[in-house]
């Protein structure tokens, strides 16, 4: 495709230009293949995240992401395929259970995962806490696995939507993440991708979200649902609350050992809620008639992820990685839970060594933070707030002053009212 130059396609869209099907396709190959500069991509990147893009624009774009690279054939897997996608909070693990679930209840979970940067954790990283797991599969080993067991988490190939790898990186530099069209394509172009036949957005509303606006994240979900209708992938968008922590359990080993509470019938309420939520809406999407809740008081879930752990090389009967150090922080006041800051939290279990600061960064399988008083408890003077882990104790100084003020504790006998974990649910018009 020939006639275009960078420059020209910027100007348009500095002066909120409309920019055709064919500028967007060209300007998306040109700089997947290294013909548009980086600083022009720059440019254009930052003129769209001021003047924001038509509905047809995000979805040229999305498209264009889309057909930069391969699209998987997920056809012979022998059942309904159905995704979902969170957008990233602070003790997030809900794939971890959901997966196998929903394989349990008869469809295929192709969950196409990545890896955690910042406050809030990825997939990848606490999958990895299991001795023997290993994240990258070929797209045959994946679709073999989804035949015979229903689910797998693995990491996306590098042939499925290259143009996003690229952009993202270049956004995370630019101060260019926050635009809406671009987080929306980002994370469509690659679900589509997948090939999967349906998926469920889980949207996260709150401190610990990237979306810290209800408005904001109602917009980014009504956004994503019609750009997955448009390619044909049934689509359904969850608004759910970060503003708390979900779980007790933040951090990488911790967090597995959680979920694999949940699959044993027990864990934490918030956990469990949240994934029945979306498990119902993505067996809903799958046209299956089955309730994930009976499905789960069978044992079938911990079947399927037993299957799965194993089919990735993992062992699902070995011991998790402990910490060699640990802190108790106390309460200073009786009272009652009132409120419990998930960004606060997420921070601290990044400087502890749960997180990573830079994508080449490693972790530490151990570190986190278990929550030990949630909003709603009672606490005394002297009762746990929080445990915190680590391999390194020179991390302990950070992650306090963190913690300092993320916790607020009323008079006792406080009512302390919480909105509700699911906030909304959008579905395709």
């Amino acid at each position: 495709m020939t006639g275009f130059a960078a420059v020209d396609v910027i100007i348009a869209k500095r002066d909120r230009r409309e920019l055709t099907g064919e500028q967007i396709r060209w300007v998306i190959d040109a700089y997947t293949a290294g013909d548009v500069a980086e600083e022009q991509m720059s440019a254009l990147l930052m003129a769209i995240l001021l003047n924001g893009m038509t509905a047809a624009e995000i979805a040229n774009w999305t498209t264009a992401m889309l057909h930069s690279g391969i699209r998987l054939d997920l056809t012979g897997v022998g059942r309904p395929t159905v995704d979902k996608h969170s957008t990233g909070g602070v003790g997030d693990k809900i794939s971890l259970p959901l997966a196998p679930l929903v394989a349990a209840c008869g469809a295929a979970v192709p969950q196409l995962s990545g890896r955690g940067l910042g406050h809030t954790g990825g997939t990848l990283d606490k999958m990895e806490s299991i001795p023997g797991w290993r994240a990258r599969l070929s797209p045959q080993e994946m679709t073999a696995q989804l035949a015979a067991v229903g689910a797998v988490i693995c990491a996306a190939s590098d042939d499925l939507a290259p143009a996003d790898r690229k952009l993202y990186a270049l956004r995370d530099v630019t101060g260019t993440v926050e635009s809406i069209p671009m987080i929306a394509a980002s994370i469509m172009s690659k679900k589509i991708a997948e090939g999967t036949e349906s998926l469920v957005l889980d949207v996260k509303v709150g401190s610990g979200a990237f979306m810290k606006r209800a408005e904001h994240a109602a917009e980014l979900a009504r956004t994503m649902v019609e750009l997955g209708a448009r390619e044909g992938v049934r689509t359904t968008a969850l608004l759910t609350d970060m503003s708390t922590p979900l779980g007790v359990a933040v951090g990488n080993a911790i967090e597995v050992a959680e979920s694999v509470e949940v699959l044993a019938g027990g864990g934490p309420a918030d956990v469990v809620e949240l994934t029945l939520a979306l498990a119902r809406e993505m067996v809903a999407l799958a046209g299956l008639d089955v309730d994930p809740a009976d499905v789960l008081a069978s044992g079938r879930a911990m079947d399927s992820w037993r299957a799965m752990v194993a089919a990735q090389g993992g062992d699902p009967d070995a011991p998790l990685p402990t910490p060699r150090f640990r802190e108790i922080v106390v309460a200073q006041t009786t009272g009652v839970v009132s409120a419990l800051d998930a960004l606060a939290v997420g921070t601290a279990a990044w400087r502890l060594g749960a997180g990573r600061a830079r994508r080449e960064h490693d972790v530490q399988q151990a570190a986190g933070i278990l929550c030990r008083a949630k909003p709603g408890d009672p606490i005394r003077v002297g009762q746990p707030l929080f445990e915190l882990h680590t391999d390194t104790p020179e991390l302990f100084q950070g992650a306090l002053a963190d913690l300092a003020d993320a916790v607020t504790i009323a008079s006792p006998g406080t009512v302390v009212r919480r909105s509700p974990l699911v906030m909304e649910i959008i579905r395709a018009v």
